[in-house]
């Protein structure tokens, strides 16, 4: 037995090396001819047709259904906050979505996410990307966590609020060969402190779609996105705080974006639109975090230290490097304009839901709730 593994285990190591050594190199050139000159001339026209999209009440969810609206698409926006989903409808329609359809829901209820998906098909007959947008943060240390229980939800909202709607839509979008577009995060592969939580539900997303993508190989398209700090409601504070209440917390969100620049969500949307219609596996933005995956990859010590030297920090001491650096420098000074004049969140829809969770709250009249909106209504 010893014998069969230590062959085995050799097979594997010549195997990484003929990857890194020989199909590297050669298949790089071939890449960039195809990035370069094919796909360019093999977008897919997303005119007509439906786009499911989770979480989309405000930030990367909000912007893509914008993108997807001025491309000529049909949108179901799926959110809790019901007011907030109606102001992205009527904007979506202004930028060029010839139907829009608003679906009240909380995707980490599978009930929900099937309904949801149900509404959407029976509606517009056809279902031809979902995108699973919905998510929610977390900015402290483990230790200082003082309801362990409450963290659950991350797992329920972050994972299952992307499985749930995926695994209900997943019929539809093979008859359409249709596409999931999943909004992951740099966290997935760079795990840095503060965030144990938040970086776990992200790399189990990220793991699971790439299991789904060798699953499913071409009978539907998956495109991950995988951004770092870009301006949303994660990058205004707004989180699990450690007592397990969901609220906004600046102190906690400058101490963890430290360092790092926060980029503007209409610059992701453009990116990931051009990567989700060229059929990227993955697309990452701002572009700073992708030699970031390779040191966590290659050099795991090293991304340890910066962590240690960003994020470390005793009680009683002064505030993490990091922060440091970003109040030293005026670095807040060059968040997003959007991020700095309005910090403000989209409150709570009270006629929707009844606290944290949402659609499940309401009544049946409540429940069955559906929004249309159209051109000149």
């Amino acid at each position: 037995m010893d014998l069969y593994l230590m062959f085995h285990s050799v097979l594997m190591h010549v195997a990484a090396a003929l990857v890194v050594l020989v199909y590297i190199p050669l298949s790089m050139p071939v890449k960039l001819f195809l990035w370069a000159f094919v796909k360019p001339l093999r977008k897919e026209s997303l005119r007509g047709k439906v786009v499911l999209i989770t979480g989309a009440s405000s930030g990367i969810g909000e912007e893509l259904a914008y993108q997807y609206a001025a491309q000529g698409a049909c949108l179901a926006l799926v959110a809790r906050r019901k007011k907030a989903l109606e102001g992205v409808a009527a904007a979506a329609l202004e930028r060029g979505s010839p139907d829009v359809l608003v679906l009240p829901a909380d995707v980490s209820d599978a009930d929900q996410s099937r309904r949801a998906v149900e509404e959407t098909v029976a509606h517009f007959g056809k279902l031809n990307h979902l995108v699973a947008n919905a998510g929610i943060w977390s900015s402290c240390s483990f230790d200082e966590v003082t309801n362990i229980t409450a963290f659950t939800k991350m797992m329920d909202v972050n994972f299952w609020g992307s499985v749930y709607p995926t695994y209900y839509a997943l019929p539809h979008l093979k008859a359409s060969k249709g596409k999931l577009v999943v909004s992951c995060s740099a966290a997935g592969t760079v795990a840095t402190s503060r965030m144990s939580f938040y970086n776990a539900t992200k790399a189990a997303q990220l793991r699971f779609y790439e299991t789904l993508r060798a699953e499913l190989g071409s009978e539907v398209g998956i495109t991950v996105l995988t951004p770092g700090y870009v301006e949303s409601e994660i990058t205004k504070g707004k989180g699990i705080q450690s007592g397990g209440d969901v609220a906004v917390n600046e102190e906690a969100r400058d101490e963890q974006i430290g360092v790092f620049p926060v980029g503007r969500v209409a610059e992701l949307g453009e990116v990931a639109m051009d990567g989700i219609r060229a059929g990227d596996w993955y697309v990452t933005w701002p572009s700073l975090f992708r030699p970031l995956q390779l040191v966590a990859c290659l050099a795991p010590g090293v991304l340890d230290w910066a962590c240690r030297a960003l994020y470390g920090t005793r009680k009683g001491a002064r505030p993490p490097l990091g922060k440091r650096i970003m109040e030293a420098t005026g670095m807040k000074r060059l968040f997003p304009e959007a991020l700095r004049r309005n910090p403000a969140i989209k409150t709570e829809d009270e006629e929707y839901c009844d606290g944290e969770e949402g659609y499940g709250a309401a009544d049946d009249a409540a429940a069955a709730y559906l929004l249309q909106c159209r051109k000149g209504l």
